[in-house]
């Protein structure tokens, strides 16, 4: 069975940018990033960045590689950042709770001077990624959606015979 991941590299000052193309999921898609990962490193080549913009897909097996990637270059004393992640991928990321573990950027100019100290490349903003699907949320209205908390003792009860309140499927935004 053939990957479902293809792997572009290339090198802009002395960073190892692997350009992703096709669905980072369970099976051999995840596997070809940790191998391909982990040869690099062993070669010595342990400042990685992770180009997601052909990504379509990304699963928690595949978020499961990106941790061991960047547990594995950090062992080796590298870094692993990651650029042009969709609002999916953003999400998948913030759902995790994985926001603090990864650096990520929105060009790769950013994300390469991001592995030199006296550089001031821009990060991406989690709070503006948070605005930002809440104004999607809200039908495009200016400003962050708000939601006013209440007592329990304020909810009023469900009427006799009236349907409960209903999440949406897995999977739905």
């Amino acid at each position: 069975m053939a990957a479902e991941l293809q792997i572009q590299q290339h090198d802009n000052e002395g960073i190892r940018i692997l350009e992703l193309h096709g669905r980072l999921t369970i099976g051999d898609s995840e596997g070809a990033l940790r191998a391909d990962v982990v040869a690099l490193a062993d070669g010595g080549i342990v400042r990685i960045v992770l180009n997601f913009l052909h990504v379509a897909e990304m699963d928690d097996d595949g978020l499961g590689a990106l941790v061991f990637c960047k547990a594995y270059l950090l062992k080796r004393g590298g870094s692993l950042k990651l650029m042009n992640l969709s609002p999916r991928h953003m999400n998948l990321i913030v759902l995790a709770r994985l926001e603090a573990v990864f650096e990520v950027y929105k060009t790769e100019p950013d994300a390469v001077d991001s592995f030199f100290p006296d550089r001031q490349p821009k990060r991406y903003d989690i709070l503006e990624f948070v605005r930002e699907q809440e104004k999607e949320a809200s039908g495009g209205a200016a400003g962050p959606v708000v939601q006013q908390s209440r007592r329990v003792d304020e909810i009023e009860p469900a009427q006799p015979g009236a349907a409960a309140p209903r999440c949406p499927p897995h999977g739905d935004s």
